[in-house]
């Protein structure tokens, strides 16, 4: 982890985090062995001693995109299943795929949907949603604190067609505001990133025409553009230079102290990125029989349009019963007591209506 958020998570958390505990705590010692209609059982809501019993390891890798949530329900669990250690490695998307169609970890975080190139049988996988988060288009200008960018202009930015900030797009989306002539760096990730592609599928919906990169966890950028490993290592090129661009989520811009713009939505809005904006654009999404589902340019005057899924892959069947109930339960975990963690960290929490059809997806882990 990068010192900045490092930092940034540690101040801004610990202390949340012993609150959570000490009212869950608290809780359980008013409910006692009580029933809200929940099962204590891994796959329901948790409760004393629910996740007590579990014991072993689960490794996982895969999306930097959702790394600070997942760290922070992996260090909350701890105090739920003291047997168990949870490993996440922030790989990249496409590196997490690659990992766990090689069996090299129990799970993998993945911002974007599994192709048949990712080395993943089809079949042998379930999307099990867990988080929703906007992607910022972060920006380092010295003298603008506030922007505004519509998806082409956005759009002809990355694709290095506009290549100072005072270009009369730029202006056109900023009217009243000095722009300076400075050149523009874009900045984008150098490993395969499902960041990068939500990123370029939004670009591919929202500026048709304009947007000629197309889509995926990597892409063809030009050559004077600069790459970075990771959502930190595009923060850290955009931090250190003036003129520069990017597109972090929200928790690492925020960690590393960037400023951020305005995008134009479906709705014609500019609207910032928020967790607000973000539970909108998760509100228009349509949800697939899989539980993929794509947020990105939805509908609504509030929504923020660069609005990304996460999701973990499991196996369907583990062939190993222990394992698969280590699975069970850490996710069980996850999609209950951890939203509660998800603001904390720049996250959105699911939807009811969709939590509850990822503890349906849980449930069906064969061991």
């Amino acid at each position: 982890m990068h010192p900045d958020r490092e930092a940034y998570l540690v101040n801004r958390n610990v202390l949340s985090r012993r609150v959570l505990a000490g009212v869950a705590l608290a809780a359980l010692a008013l409910t006692g062995c009580g029933s809200n209609g929940n099962s204590s059982e891994p796959g329901g809501s948790g409760g004393d001693g629910a996740y007590a019993d579990l014991s072993g390891e689960l490794k996982a890798s895969g999306a930097s995109f959702p790394d600070a949530y997942y760290q922070e329900v992996v260090e909350a669990f701890k105090g739920e299943a003291s047997n168990v250690t949870v490993t996440y490695n922030a790989t990249g998307s496409g590196t997490g795929k690659k990992q766990f169609g090689e069996g090299l970890v129990d799970f993998a975080g993945t911002d974007s949907l599994v192709k048949d190139t990712d080395g993943v049988a089809a079949g042998s996988f379930l999307y099990v949603p867990t988080v929703a988060a906007p992607i910022t288009v972060s920006y380092n200008l010295q003298g603008v604190d506030k922007l505004q960018l519509s998806p082409e202009t956005l759009a002809k930015i990355f694709q290095t067609d506009i290549k100072t900030w005072d270009d009369a797009a730029i202006k056109a989306d900023n009217p009243g505001v000095e722009l300076p002539n400075t050149p523009i760096t874009v900045a984008h990730r150098s490993d395969g990133s499902g960041t990068t592609s939500n990123f370029t599928k939004y670009l591919d919906a929202a500026a048709a025409g304009t947007w000629k990169l197309g889509s995926g966890d990597t892409v063809a950028w030009p050559a004077s553009t600069q790459g970075g490993e990771k959502n930190t290592g595009v923060a850290q090129i955009v931090k250190q230079t003036n003129g520069a661009v990017g597109y972090v989520d929200l928790s690492d811009a925020k960690a590393t102290g960037l400023k951020f713009a305005a995008i134009k939505n479906k709705d014609g809005q500019f609207v910032e990125p928020s967790l607000e904006g973000t539970t909108a654009g998760l509100e228009g999404a349509e949800v697939a029989e899989d539980l993929s589902y794509n947020p990105l340019n939805a509908a609504g005057a509030t929504a923020y349009p660069i609005t990304a899924p996460t999701f973990i892959i499991v196996k369907t069947s583990y062939g190993d019963a222990a394992k698969a109930e280590l699975v069970k339960g850490f996710l069980t975990y996850l999609l209950n007591d951890g939203q509660e963690l998800a603001e904390e960290v720049d996250f959105a929490p699911l939807p009811a209506s969709l939590k509850e059809k990822a503890l349906a997806q849980v449930e069906k882990i064969q061991g």
